[in-house]
């Protein structure tokens, strides 16, 4: 069975929206080199719709960060929206043929690499409850951002993680990586 993954950057108050608002030269070589690990398991994408708009208005045409172009353009990319239509622009998408929850079940029966959930924090929120996420990695920098939208919010379910790996940056950031449905 494939597993699905997301990571996303994080500040020390739990924002997780816009970070490059609050990502200054936070970003060192080690955050770097994770990104290139997950680039190098990944052959599938979800992505919501807002995630996929700003996303395809950017990456064909970017000229900073050309690894994660190189990466992001080709990759099998499957959106979740209910006001997107058929044909979507950007090379490789498709819109979800199901509701989320039933389609990436059916995607993680079929034979390939990772699925990456990419930005989309609705998204990540909703297979994170639904336990189709299989790991959570959230890349904290040493910063408070102070306004923004956070992962989690008052009223979620009482949800249970496991700490599957954690280490630290040169540049200060802590990465943490977390399994659902620990005992």
């Amino acid at each position: 069975m494939r597993k699905v993954t997301a990571g996303l950057f994080h500040s020390v108050d739990g924002v997780v929206s816009e970070p490059f608002k609050f990502q200054f030269d936070s970003f060192d070589e080690e955050l770097g080199h994770g990104l290139t690990r997950m680039m190098n398991t990944v052959d599938t994408v979800v992505l919501g719709r807002v995630s996929y708009q700003e996303w395809a208005g950017y990456w064909p045409n970017a000229s900073a960060d050309q690894d994660f172009a190189a990466f992001i353009n080709p990759v099998e990319k499957y959106v979740a929206s209910r006001t997107l239509a058929e044909p979507l622009e950007w090379e490789n998408s498709r819109l979800m043929d199901a509701p989320l929850e039933e389609f990436v079940a059916a995607l993680k029966e079929r034979e390939g690499g990772e699925i990456a959930v990419c930005g989309s924090i609705s998204l990540v929120r909703q297979l994170l409850f639904a336990g189709l996420l299989d790991s959570l990695q959230l890349m904290t920098h040493p910063v408070i951002a102070g306004t923004g939208r956070r992962l989690f919010e008052d009223g979620d379910p009482l949800t249970r993680l496991e700490l599957q790996e954690q280490s630290r940056t040169s540049k200060g950031n802590v990465l943490s990586t977390y399994g659902v449905g620990a005992g």
